[in-house]
């Protein structure tokens, strides 16, 4: 759950609390029932309502970051590079990029660009993965495995805890699981980190953003890393 009324209103409002406080000089410690706050003008973020998402195919698994490798696939399973008439003319799949020099993530349909949210990537010691992925599965309020030593070096341990889902969780309210071992695309519990930070290899959004790119996405969808 979140810390205290004044971070549940800041991430309803697009913000974190320190700009909240910005915007309410001497009022967010102590917010009550009938209080009046300046708020950004965006549309209100609801993390109860991730509940109702139907994002794909859900994650069979104690944690959304403890999936197995995804075994190769024959040459049987391999999607057909020619498309039957029936599937020629639906909509092209959409794709996602992600520039680890800029911070950002785009998604696109075609050729038309239709989306961005900027990001933090992976430390030079736990790298984001670099190369062509696509997306394996899908998990609104996720728990999450917190093992240290995988976390620091990339190597996981015995030693690890589940932590509970819910908008505070280290991946937020939606885990996007990619098909490398441990790492996804997901929420954050400290949106002001966004962008300024480094994350553990995965690709993290504030919890507003990873919901809205949920809707854009589905299994399958390619995920470039460069």
């Amino acid at each position: 759950m979140y810390r205290d009324p004044a971070d549940a209103i800041a991430e309803k409002f697009h913000c974190d609390v320190h700009f909240l406080e910005q915007l309410n000089p001497g009022k967010t410690k102590s917010i009550k029932p009938g209080n009046q706050l300046r708020v950004p003008n965006v549309e209100p973020f609801e993390w109860g309502a991730v509940k109702d998402l139907k994002p794909g195919s859900e994650l069979d698994t104690p944690a959304a970051n403890d999936l197995p490798d995804e075994p190769d696939k024959t040459p049987e399973q391999q999607p057909s590079q020619n498309p039957s008439p029936s599937t020629a003319s639906s909509p092209a799949m959409p794709s996602v990029k992600i520039d680890t020099k800029t911070n950002m993530l785009t998604v696109f349909e075609a050729d038309k660009l239709v989306a961005a949210y900027p990001v933090t990537i992976g430390s030079a010691q736990t790298a984001s993965p670099i190369g062509d992925w696509h997306v394996r599965a899908i998990s609104e309020m996720p728990r999450f495995r917190w093992d240290e030593q995988m976390l620091k070096h990339g190597q996981r341990s015995g030693h690890f805890y589940m932590l509970p889902p819910g908008p505070r969780s280290p991946v937020g309210v939606l885990w996007i699981a990619l098909n490398k071992k441990g790492i996804g695309i997901h929420g954050t519990a400290t949106p002001d980190t966004i962008g300024h930070s480094v994350s553990h290899g995965c690709i993290r959004l504030t919890n507003w953003d990873v919901v809205h790119l949920a809707e854009r996405v589905k299994v399958g969808t390619p995920v470039s890393i460069h």
